[in-house]
């Protein structure tokens, strides 16, 4: 079948994210004899620079990865295979939900400093790159630094983000101004060169502070410095004024240099499903990840899926299955509501197990679902929001059609005031010695918090995850983790590391991810066929994003779909949206043969930024 770009193959190393220079920089690292970690590292710092409104230094970064044989043993934390490593950072030691109640607020706002957490992507970029990786700080954070510092084209999406929150920017955050506006006011424009100086010397500090006997050391150096040194302090300096956020009024933040000296990344195990020969491996229920386990532990036994799906003609998938498909993301994310959360006491076991997943079965009827259903795993009631159950589904409010199309590349749809959803990036790679590494870094927004002047970036907005209601599983505490939309996967063939994959786009992370998964495992389609499929989603249950809201019954699908596709699903009760032909999802993915050693990769067309390279 055509595809818009070939499937890449080889044998030396493979590089895929979501911007073509970021690519080039990891696959540079490779090429200088660098590894897969090595090369995600560079790549995940020169994300920050050129998909500013999609990730920053400000944000965070979950990461699955698997070592090749040239580094199999015990990982970091005690256990072999693969593994994640969580740089989602925590709830401020003075953000409570009391805090917020006393002012005077239901939700954490989407923008400002009220809904920042401690900044964990720099930190899990230098423990990978310390803990697995050869090269040092420098050889990899050159890239980012020449294209902060000398400039990068600026794409187009970056400016359509700045020219939505311009005039913001320009009344309530001066700082945000001076860095993205010139000084007559006008927004950058589309290919010209775009500097970011501040940020640059930033970096340069932090290299002059990785100093020490080792490599190691080096790395070590600059964690201090960022997270007890000058970027620590320059947070707590910056957080203490208020700056104006989409409550509509200006509030300072929580953030302290106490709370960054006090956090670190972790290396955790991740959850598993074995699933018709593939083991998926996705971080854990503080992230959304278990979802697409469970709706692929629902699709095992539906009709749709029970065989393989001759898509050898066409891409296109059957109204069976995405209907199927659907309706087993929409209790899938319900049990998210349900029960996701950074706590001890998730019932993952249950929640994943043939039992519970056949009871969820067959609540997938041939009529669209729209009511939220979360079950009941081992007897144990769901609790779900006031703010979900206080309200009918059909009086919640409802995202525009328009809206949720528009979003679908996995790019920001952004509100004046800077409030946004469904943005991040994505970076997967695969080296000649079979490391595997997929990560998906997010948050640090250039629209959603002012740039801190003396650093060049702003913060995070991720605890507006959070509810502000006690005893839910992702209730609002200090030290604690929101339970993020951030999922990149990797997967095995016979306990052996294959394949690394996954896309931005917010709540449809793991649908689109669905997308891809089944047009590849069932639908037989190579990486590059199988993310240039017609991709489609569900907006049938509550964003994870400020307001919260929620369009029961509405799928979403590419136009390629087909029409007869589009027909059957309404005749069986979607509220479907026609979306552009080429507009859901930004997936990328590496795999390795572990017989022959053949490197692939493929990475996607759509929002006209994402590449794969390698050889």
């Amino acid at each position: 079948m055509f595809t818009t770009r070939p499937e890449l193959s080889g044998t030396f190393g493979m590089v895929a994210s979501t911007h073509w220079l970021a690519t080039a920089a990891g696959m540079a690292v490779l090429e200088s004899g660098g590894n897969a970690f090595d090369a995600a590292v560079a790549t995940g710092f020169t994300l920050h620079v050129v998909e500013p409104h999609l990730n920053g230094p400000g944000g965070e970064v979950p990461v699955v990865f698997a070592r090749g044989s040239a580094g199999e043993g015990t990982r970091p934390g005690g256990w072999a295979g693969p593994t994640v490593l969580s740089g989602q950072g925590v709830a401020p030691a003075a953000a409570t939900i009391e805090a917020f109640t006393e002012l005077g607020l239901e939700l954490v706002p989407g923008t400002g400093l009220l809904a920042a957490t401690v900044p964990g992507a720099v930190g899990a970029w230098l423990t990978l790159l310390r803990d697995h990786g050869t090269q040092s700080l420098d050889a990899v954070l050159r890239y980012a630094i020449e294209y902060a510092e000398t400039g990068h084209p600026v794409h187009p999406r970056v400016v359509a983000t700045v020219a939505s929150v311009s005039e913001h920017f320009r009344t309530h955050w001066p700082t945000s101004a001076a860095t993205w506006l010139s000084s007559d006011g006008s927004r950058p424009v589309a290919g010209s060169l775009v500097r970011n100086p501040v940020l640059a010397s930033t970096y340069r500090r932090l290299l002059d502070a990785a100093r020490g006997p080792s490599r190691e050391a080096q790395i070590d150096a600059a964690l201090a410095a960022w997270y007890s040194g000058f970027v620590a302090e320059e947070i707590d300096r910056f957080c203490r004024s208020p700056v104006m956020d989409d409550s509509g009024r200006p509030h300072s933040g929580f953030v302290t240099a106490q709370d960054l000296a006090g956090w670190a990344p972790t290396y955790e195990p991740p959850v598993t499903l074995d699933w018709r020969g593939w083991t998926l491996a996705k971080a854990g229920p503080w992230s959304q990840g278990p979802a697409l386990l469970q709706a692929l532990a629902m699709l095992d036994g539906v009709d749709a899926t029970t065989g393989p799906v001759d898509r050898s003609a066409s891409a296109a998938p059957s109204a069976d299955l995405v209907h199927a498909s659907v309706e087993a993301v929409k209790l899938a994310m319900a049990d998210r509501e349900a029960w996701y959360g950074d706590v001890a006491d998730v019932p993952v076991d249950e929640l994943l197990s043939s039992a519970y997943a056949a009871e969820r079965r067959a609540l997938i009827g041939d009529r669209a679902g729209t009511e939220l259903r979360p079950g009941s795993p081992g007897g144990r009631p769901p609790r779900l929001p006031s703010l979900i159950t206080g309200s009918s589904a059909g009086s919640r409010p409802a995202r525009a059609a328009a809206g949720a199309a528009s979003a679908g590349v996995g790019e920001p749809t952004v509100a004046p005031l800077g409030t946004t959803r469904g943005d991040t990036c994505h970076v997967d790679v695969v080296d000649r010695w079979g490391n595997l590494v997929s990560a998906t870094p997010s948050g640090g927004w250039l629209q959603s918090s002012p740039v801190i002047p003396a650093l060049g970036f702003p913060l995070g907005t991720r605890a507006q995850m959070f509810w502000l209601e006690p005893d839910l599983p992702n209730s609002l505490a200090p030290g604690k983790r929101p339970r993020t939309t951030l999922t990149p996967s990797l997967a095995l063939r016979g306990d052996v590391p294959v394949l690394a994959f996954g896309t931005p786009g917010g709540d449809q992370q793991e649908q689109w991810q669905l997308c891809f998964w089944l047009a590849h495992t069932l639908g037989g389609l190579n990486l590059q066929e199988a993310i240039d499929a017609p991709a489609w989603h569900t907006t049938s249950f509550p964003s994870s994003f400020y307001p919260r809201d929620m369009s029961p019954g509405e799928v979403v699908v590419e136009s390629r779909i087909g029409a007869d596709v589009v027909a059957e699903l309404r005749r069986r009760g979607h509220t479907v949206t026609v979306s552009d032909p080429w507009s859901l999802g930004r997936l990328s993915a590496v795999s390795r043969d572990p017989e022959t050693g053949v490197l692939r990769a493929a990475a996607n067309p759509r929002g006209m930024q994402g590449y794969a390279a390698g050889r």
